[in-house]
């Protein structure tokens, strides 16, 4: 069985230079004998090395993950394994890595939806953020899923939302759909819906579930390492390029694996899952650092009707991105505050930081019919970018720059200030976190 897998090597002359390049041929114009060798592993010459400076959980400060300093670096490749045999853990110098599949956090629950954006809008108090001019001004939402169709977008909306196509990021290899002009499909959903409580942020496209790395021809098709090379490109574009121009940089994340089944086996040092020393959930430590606000969804996988690609698990289903301390994980409820039955439940998985979800966001509401007329944005995958929308109001005030109020201090406020509901502890909960997201509360509560 031929697997992707990611690896964590120490720095080589060459990797800072295809790095710096962004090269699409790593060894271009390099004498073999010259490269690195990483024993049994094919490396993926197309992904361009992903600097991860000292490479430890918590990530590093930007300058320390520049190429030219980083002293470790991500590379993707392949390695041929038996059915039964696990991937080795090293090859040479260099550590081995899962690059597991990520998918979409949809479920419809074959129920029709329960309110509609206006009915989200009022909930949030988005008349009131927009007089305290809380609207998402000059701040940038990456919408890191399957990619926006703008066009679409733009007839639910009844006009044309900000766009950057320049700060945008685009999949390696054969060429993409431009900016903006994906298929309608869960990216469109999200970008709509980020917009319902920061109707002036700037919508900037990261198609990374549409990027199409060369897979093993099994479930670990290699997803995860396009989100490793989007967020890179993103680390630099926000030090030093077209994203730098922004107040603010809010990332939404409706995504995830589904099972541990889809990455390596228990135990495994290289595993995703519950591996706060996995390359991707190292390098969230740095962009948070960097102030970029991590959205993340928590996941389908909730008792009672999880999405059936949960196999019945619904303990312990938050994992991987969505259960690091430095991202927001967001649960969905209805437009009654009622939580979805498939909105995955904490603790997270073993292993991994337990008080997941944070906060729950609105789901399963009119809006996008990115899925057809009469469909509801639906998922965790919808209260995700949802919670993104209320994040970039926020960081529309002068009073929270990104770079002085990092996401960790903004996120314990929306935690604060979450409305708890009836008969609910006055503490975190497996079900809502800590509450239903009230962004005029901690705005309030943040005298902006």
């Amino acid at each position: 069985m031929r697997v992707p897998v990611l690896l964590i090597a120490p720095t080589h002359g060459h990797l800072r230079a295809a790095a710096s390049a962004a090269m699409t041929n790593m060894w271009a114009g390099i004498d073999p004998s010259q490269a690195p060798s990483y024993p049994g592993i094919e490396l993926d010459a197309s992904f361009a090395p992903v600097p991860l400076g000292s490479a430890r959980p918590g990530g590093v400060a930007m300058a320390e993950a520049a190429p030219s300093e980083s002293q470790f670096f991500a590379l993707r490749g392949h390695v041929t394994t038996s059915d039964d045999e696990a991937p080795p853990s090293r090859a040479g110098d260099a550590m081995v890595f899962s690059d597991p599949q990520i998918r979409p956090m949809l479920t419809c629950g074959g129920s029709p939806p329960v309110g509609d954006a206006t009915s989200v809008a009022a909930l949030l108090h988005v008349a009131q953020l927009g007089h305290k001019r809380l609207n998402g001004d000059d701040v940038a939402i990456a919408v890191v899923d399957t990619g926006i169709n703008l066009a679409h977008v733009q007839t639910k909306l009844g006009h044309m939302p900000h766009f950057d196509a320049t700060a945008s990021w685009s999949p390696p290899g054969t060429p993409p759909p431009p900016p903006g002009g994906w298929p309608v499909a869960h990216g469109s959903m999200c970008a709509f819906d980020v917009l319902i409580a920061a109707p002036v942020a700037t919508l900037i496209d990261f198609p990374v579930l549409s990027a199409n790395f060369p897979g093993g021809g099994s479930i670990m098709s290699g997803t995860l390492s396009a989100a490793l090379a989007a967020y890179g490109f993103m680390l630099h574009s926000w030090a030093s390029g077209p994203l730098h121009q922004y107040k603010a940089l809010v990332a939404s994340n409706s995504w995830g694996i589904f099972h541990p089944s889809w990455d390596f086996p228990p135990g495994h040092p290289g595993r995703y899952c519950d591996n706060p020393h996995h390359p991707f959930n190292v390098q969230l430590g740095t962009v948070t650092r960097a102030g970029i606000d991590m959205i993340f969804a928590a996941g389908n996988c909730g008792a009672p009707c999880a999405d059936g690609r949960c196999q019945g698990r619904t303990v312990g289903a938050i994992m991987g991105a969505s259960a690091m301390p430095e991202v927001l994980t967001i649960a969905g409820c209805d437009t009654h505050d009622q939580r979805v039955g498939y909105s995955s439940q904490g603790p997270s998985i073993a292993g991994m930081y337990q008080q997941k979800p944070d906060v729950t966001a609105y789901t399963h509401f009119l809006g996008s019919e990115a899925f057809g007329p009469g469909t509801p944005d639906s998922g965790t995958s919808a209260a995700c970018p949802v919670t993104s929308g209320c994040v970039a109001a926020l960081r529309t005030s002068p009073h929270i720059p990104p770079r002085s109020v990092l996401p960790a201090k903004l996120f314990d406020e929306l935690r604060q200030t979450a409305r708890q509901q009836v008969g609910a502890p006055h503490s975190w909960n497996g079900d809502y976190g800590f509450g239903i997201i009230d962004p005029i509360a901690a705005a309030k509560q943040m005298h902006l």
